[in-house]
């Protein structure tokens, strides 16, 4: 009788452990394509849109150690509206819009492909001004340290008065 009782102790104690666990929430507000042509028709700011794939090894690295950073998170909820989008999505997507269907050729959705201008690489940040702005794609895994500049490049409406190359001259890195 005995080992019974050690065996549902076993058993037991911890599932209930487990239950109590939440499941983890993402740090940043991401939205879908939909809910971004609502929030920015209200009130415009800058996208950050994740372009990834499912089988994408570095992507989940960023997601994990860039998009989990704390500054990272914060910076973006405050200053942008954040998009992920699966590359290879075979629904149609619209943007601004404009309705983007799956291609082919790319294997990937054609929202994916104007994006990243047709160079296919996963992960890509991709940072718009506006929702009708022409994409700038930073292609690859990027630490919270690489993601700093143009976030705030854009983020902070540097982009209108000066060039990356001069606010990079004068950049100073708190991430």
């Amino acid at each position: 009788m005995q080992k019974v009782k050690y065996f549902f102790i076993l058993l037991i104690i911890p599932a209930l452990f487990s239950s109590f666990n939440t499941p983890k929430k993402d740090k940043i507000n991401w939205l879908s394509l939909n809910e971004l042509e609502a929030v920015y028709n209200k009130q415009p700011k800058p996208i950050i849109i994740d372009v990834y794939t499912n089988w994408c090894g570095w992507c989940k690295v960023m997601d994990k150690e860039t998009y989990g950073n704390d500054k990272v998170a914060a910076y973006i909820n405050e200053n942008y509206y954040a998009v992920k989008f699966n590359a290879e999505s075979r629904d149609s997507a619209v943007l601004n819009g404009k309705k983007y269907g799956f291609n082919t050729t790319y294997k990937a959705n054609d929202l994916a492909v104007y994006l990243l201008f047709g160079q296919m690489g996963y992960p890509t940040t991709v940072l718009l001004s506006a929702i009708d702005a022409q994409p700038a794609p930073l292609s690859g895994y990027l630490k919270p340290s690489e993601l700093e500049p143009p976030l705030k490049f854009f983020g902070d409406g540097i982009y209108k008065s000066k060039n990356f190359p001069d606010y990079m001259k004068a950049f100073s890195a708190k991430w």
